[in-house]
């Protein structure tokens, strides 16, 4: 069944904001995107006002969710500080109807900390963040084939690609298919080579531009998170998008990450934003696992002679000055691109090969970290 905008304003229509005015009247609403059933809108308040209109969102996107043939719904809120606002008190407008900030909660000391927020997904004993300072270091490719080392090692695994912007895993596993809805209404995880996988890539097609506000990014990791029928993993390995913001925000902010995994190349640069990784790690409370070296050298297929590319042995010497383990080294070789672009990832399409075994062992140094609390689960 097709989904029309004007079904989804209509639903939207008996949705009332906090002073009781329908929603598609409140001057609050950003255009709404109808695909194949997937709806995508925000909804644009002050921040003084954005705890009042949070229930807002929640009861929209249940109400687009209710629509026959939808079978995904991002509701995000979007809360800006109009210029001059800062520590003024909320106005009254005509009529003498407080503004909705004015309804504020008591302050609740630590449980009002957004670290409050954080809870456990149900099924699953550990969640790990696979993340760079910057783009292209080869952090998606690691984060599968890391996956399946670690299901090489006997553990149940799943794969979250949370790169809202760049969604690299659909081309890595080579996955064309939509993800289908259960009598929950959640999304079943797409299988493949033994992994749960879901990438809001399956959503979207290949070519789409991104062009997401901040909460609208939190709002898609969330519901990649908590809408999802994950069933029982011992690991959920996060493939985070480059950088230190919202999407790495919202996830330590969301559940409490087990651990994390900084990716980066010898290059001067990029250990300098892994560096920046790490700290934003560090300040959020969660623990860093260590540093990977990626595109570590070259050797050539033919003679065998090896090259360092981008240098040699920089995120060794970074991971011992900043007291972090260091994971392991992966050469820069045609088999890892090639079986990448093909969707067939060496650790599956050659696991008794030389990189394989490499991914393996990065696994297993994760997996010792993560000992105690796969055998608590």
């Amino acid at each position: 069944m097709s989904v029309t905008q004007q079904q989804v304003l209509d639903c939207l229509a008996k949705v009332m904001s906090p002073r009781g005015v329908a929603l598609t009247n409140a001057n609050v609403l950003s255009a709404v995107t109808v695909t194949d059933g997937k709806v995508f809108f925000s909804i644009n308040v002050d921040a003084a006002e954005a705890r009042a209109w949070e229930s807002v969102r929640a009861e929209a996107e249940t109400a687009v969710r209710a629509i026959p043939g939808v079978s995904v719904a991002m509701v995000a809120l979007t809360a800006e500080r109009k210029p001059g606002s800062a520590g003024a008190p909320p106005a009254r407008p005509p009529g003498g109807v407080p503004p909705a900030s004015a309804h504020r909660h008591p302050p609740q000391g630590a449980a009002g900390s957004p670290m409050a927020r954080q809870a456990e997904i149900p099924g699953i004993s550990a969640v790990i963040a696979v993340a760079s300072g910057k783009g292209g270091v080869g952090k998606s490719t690691t984060a599968l084939n890391l996956a399946l080392g670690l299901r090489d090692l006997g553990l149940r695994v799943g794969l979250l690609d949370a790169d809202i912007y760049g969604p690299s895993v659909p081309r890595l596993t080579g996955i064309r298919e939509k993800p289908q809805l259960n009598d929950d209404k959640k999304m079943i995880p797409l299988n493949r080579f033994g992994l749960s996988i879901m990438s809001i890539g399956f959503l979207v097609e290949e070519d789409t531009a991104m062009i997401w506000r901040g909460p609208m990014v939190m709002s898609a990791i969330t519901q990649m998170l908590r809408d999802v029928a994950w069933g029982t993993l011992d690991v959920l390995v996060v493939d985070m998008p480059p950088g230190t913001g919202d999407a790495q925000l919202t996830l330590a902010q969301n559940v409490p990450l087990k651990g994390a995994i900084i990716i980066s190349t010898p290059q001067d640069l990029s250990l300098i934003d892994a560096r920046r990784g790490l700290a934003m790690f560090k300040k959020v409370n969660v623990p860093v696992f260590g540093i990977v070296e990626n595109m570590s050298y070259f050797q050539c297929p033919h003679c065998g002679t090896r090259s360092d590319i981008f240098g040699h042995g920089g995120a060794r010497h970074e991971a011992e000055r900043l007291g972090v383990p260091f994971l392991g080294e992966i050469p820069l070789h045609m088999a890892i691109r090639t079986t990448s672009d093909s969707g067939n990832p060496v650790v599956a399409s050659e696991p008794d090969g030389p990189h394989a075994a490499i991914y393996r062992a990065i696994g297993a140094k994760v997996r010792d970290q993560l000992q105690g609390v796969i055998a608590a689960a």
